[in-house]
């Protein structure tokens, strides 16, 4: 007898999850849904112990996959993460012994540069026990609260999740410095230029003042020098807010060549005279185009005795009858021999290519009694700026190659650290032959 054929399955073959899935897919139900390739080890536990009264697929009943969390980050990591993100790094630039500078880009405008401070772990205890270096913490807190065009701007702040390095994303500013190009003899300029640069230094120093900061470390080396020809100070490390009368401050602040008398002889109370001090060294340095009173050792324990000698021979003796009380700063040491002060003569031969209103301006601010130095606001409303010749447009104004290590050695360095072409040079002034 022929065997009849049956769609029945034969009891010696037991359904398997593959023939129940093309028989389901005969149907109305089945070809709606997809074939779904079941596992090994389905087949095997579906065909040692079928269930006929169970039509739910096994290969649905398996555990999800267990995802990996995202990481656990507070708000504050969070942001930290989300601003670095912002930036790609493009070229390394230089460093010093302060920090590395690199330039960034931004991500969503790869043309668009940035200058970054990356400041370097030092043995400063306080550091360890902080995790950052304080003159950074006063610089990311003045460039925060300061903005104007004549002051470098701070635009972000962050730490590397590799080597917790504070990141100060500043402007790009490629020109160099001031000291780079009052050492460039290739690079002439003249008295309209000297008015423009002070201009926009002193400008940017009032803004200082007017928000009750002192920079407190004024000099070629920490003025920026724009592509535009804008001028911009930097380096805020030594800055800090004007104190109280009652509250002392330290005087190992500004670089030695620049630093006024009142700090030389240890006051504990100042303030922004020492910063308009510094500015008239910086207006003499840029018409002789060198140091103007430069003691020529690197600083150290007897720098401070050296630099009043030679400001004694430049600028005549300090005494009772031109400063009162400057008898009674905590380190005044009398100064041998006594030299009056001296009078328009010397400045007429010290700085010949200066106008007579020039002079004037640099007389009054390099007066020896603080309280009656010129602010930086007086400096400002002084009549040299209207006189002829007018200061030239910053567009016009010299500069020097674009060199971008310059922005790096300048941002590198330590505050208060003079540039080592500088030391061990000795003054070329013959203070003792002008009378």
């Amino acid at each position: 007898m022929a065997p009849t054929t049956s769609s029945a399955p034969s009891p010696l073959k037991p359904l398997s999850p593959s023939n129940q899935n093309i028989q389901s897919a005969k149907s109305p139900i089945g070809r709606s849904l997809p074939l779904r390739k079941p596992s090994l080890k389905t087949a095997t536990d579906t065909s040692s112990k079928p269930d006929p009264t169970s039509h739910q697929d096994t290969s649905m009943s398996r555990p999800p996959k267990k995802r990996k969390p995202p990481p656990d980050y507070d708000m504050a990591e969070l942001l930290n993460r989300q601003i670095e993100a912002k930036y790609n790094k493009d070229k390394y630039l230089g460093s010093g012994t302060y920090a590395d500078v690199w330039r960034y880009s931004l991500v969503s405008h790869p043309s668009q540069f940035f200058a970054v401070k990356k400041f370097k772990f030092t043995d400063d205890p306080k550091q360890r026990e902080m995790g950052i270096n304080v003159d950074t913490l006063r610089e990311v807190k003045y460039l925060q609260e300061l903005s104007h065009e004549n002051i470098v701007g701070m635009y972000d702040i962050f730490s590397d999740a590799k080597d917790s390095r504070i990141h100060m994303v500043i402007e790009y500013i490629s020109g160099g410095d001031l000291e780079m190009l009052i050492k460039d003899s290739s690079c002439a300029y003249g008295l309209a230029d000297i008015k423009a640069w002070m201009g926009m230094m002193l400008r940017g120093l009032y803004f200082c003042h007017s928000n009750f900061v002192l920079h407190r470390d004024l000099k070629p080396g920490n003025v920026l020098v724009g592509e535009d020809g804008t001028l911009k100070l930097a380096d805020f490390g030594l800055a800090r807010s004007f104190a109280s009368p009652e509250q002392n401050m330290t005087f190992m602040v500004i670089t030695l060549w620049y630093r006024p008398p009142e700090l030389l002889f240890g006051a504990r109370h100042y303030s922004g005279g020492v910063d308009v001090w510094s500015m008239a060294m910086i207006l003499a340095e840029l018409v002789n185009r060198r140091p103007f009173i430069a003691f020529p050792v690197e600083p150290s324990q007897t720098g401070e005795i050296g630099q009043l000698d030679y400001m004694n021979r430049a600028l005549g003796t300090p005494l009772e009858e031109n400063w009162p009380g400057v008898t009674k700063l905590p380190l005044y040491v009398e100064q041998v021999p006594k030299i009056p002060l001296k009078d328009k003569r010397f400045f007429e031969q010290v700085f010949r290519t200066l106008d007579e209103p020039g002079r004037d301006l640099l007389r009054a601010m390099c007066i020896y009694d603080p309280r009656k130095r010129l602010t930086a606001r007086g400096c400002l409303e002084h009549e040299w700026w209207s006189l002829d010749p007018r200061p030239t447009d910053k567009t016009r104004l010299p500069k020097r190659s674009k060199e971008e290590g310059n922005m790096a050695m300048a941002l590198g360095r330590a505050q208060g650290e003079l540039d080592d072409k500088f030391k061990g040079v000795a003054k070329k002034l013959d203070f003792g032959g002008m009378k």
